[in-house]
């Protein structure tokens, strides 16, 4: 008996520690995409802040690292939708095509996400897929537009959905951006307290 009580007190300690592990590993995948989001605003090369803006900048402002917001969704495709044009804050009508719909959970809620495909795609973006959605944020924390999360296409039935990598349309840092708005069915009724904050333009 006290063979088997040390044996199963040593598959919990490993269970924890391999479980620690990987919420690090996943806290650091995410520092290392906010770095990379703040290194494209800092580069001149590659920046889309006006001058004013490029002058001052410091950093992009993220709300703390949560994993409870890094979630695992149900993906239901749909492959018989047609094209439609995405509304966007210029005169711009991009057309997308809705990949599958996204069934997850936070906070205890049932929540759904459509994500939606280019209609045409050019070989190295073959496999992105965009989500753009709103939540209850929106205005007070996050930018008022919405915000993005980048995807790619797969044959798996499952989707990690990371909305601690969330981010803002171009249009928060410069109004010569046109940007798509997130389609009313994307509205979620949660604060979404992930992901890159909003920006005050100078």
């Amino acid at each position: 008996m006290k063979k088997l009580l040390v044996f199963l007190y040593c598959v919990t300690v490993s269970i924890s520690f391999n479980a620690q592990n990987e919420e690090n590993d996943w806290r650091q995948e995410i520092l290392n995409y906010q770095n990379e989001l703040n290194a494209k605003f800092i580069n001149p090369e590659t920046t889309i802040l006006r001058a004013n803006d490029f002058r001052a900048f410091e950093g992009l402002e993220f709300y703390p690292v949560d994993l409870n917001f890094r979630v695992e969704a149900k993906l239901i495709k749909t492959p018989d939708e047609l094209p439609f044009q995405m509304l966007t804050n210029t005169d711009r009508l991009p057309l997308y095509v809705k990949y599958g719909e996204l069934h997850f959970k936070i906070e205890g809620g049932d929540f759904k996400l459509d994500v939606f495909q280019p209609a045409e795609t050019i070989p190295e973006y073959e496999d992105y897929l965009f989500l753009p959605f709103t939540d209850l944020s929106n205005g007070d924390g996050s930018y008022g537009g919405g915000r993005y999360i980048d995807l790619r296409t797969t044959d798996a039935t499952t989707m990690i959905l990371d909305f601690n990598k969330s981010y803002n349309p171009y249009c928060a840092y410069n109004p010569r951006y046109s940007c798509p708005i997130p389609p009313e069915q994307n509205d979620l009724k949660i604060f979404i307290a992930a992901g890159v904050k909003d920006f005050e333009m100078k």
